[in-house]
């Protein structure tokens, strides 16, 4: 399925992506959930996530992060506050520190509380999108606050793109404890 164009494939995909996302945490096995995340050894990933995550509840954690963040400036510049996506003192350009600090600040989470925490964001995130229009998501110039791009483009990124994130990052986990 290519990038979503409207709300109906919007919904559809993050939908999709998540039950995707579920199934294959549900059929990870005791080994594969007790093991040590390690990707060390693979040259071609690079991208500090690869480092920092070391098990699914860093994962789902770094998911409901992200849906806080969108959450949480949605509802602020709805609100008349105008605020940025990325919180200060953080930028696009360093993002990465903030999602150390996520990490950093989950590490006495339990997976069951991110698990948990993660299914009623995902269900909020998907209620505020029923909110909006096709067009309040997918026209430019809409909301002054959302920049050059349009609102649908942060909705992708924090439920679809970064559910498909997620399920790369458990499948590479998955094909490292079976090697092993």
């Amino acid at each position: 399925m290519g990038r979503p164009t409207s709300k109906t494939d919007l919904i559809n995909a993050a939908t999709a992506n998540y039950e995707k996302m579920n199934t294959l945490i549900s059929g990870l096995t005791e080994n594969e959930l007790s093991t040590p995340f390690d990707f060390s050894s693979d040259v071609k990933k690079k991208e500090a996530h690869w480092k920092r995550d070391k098990n699914l509840r860093d994962i789902l954690i770094h998911l409901y992060e992200w849906h806080q963040l969108l959450l949480n400036w949605v509802q602020s510049n709805r609100g008349g506050n105008n605020t940025t996506f990325i919180p200060a003192p953080y930028n696009w350009k360093t993002y990465g520190e903030m999602n150390v600090e996520f990490w950093n600040k989950h590490q006495k989470t339990t997976l069951e509380e991110a698990k948990s925490m993660l299914q009623k964001s995902h269900t909020e995130v998907m209620q505020l999108m029923e909110h909006f229009s096709n067009e309040e998501l997918f026209s430019k110039g809409v909301y002054k606050w959302v920049g050059g791009s349009t609102l649908g483009s942060y909705f992708i990124s924090v439920t679809a793109s970064h559910y498909d994130w997620a399920m790369k990052k458990l499948k590479a986990h998955r094909k490292n404890c079976t090697a092993k």
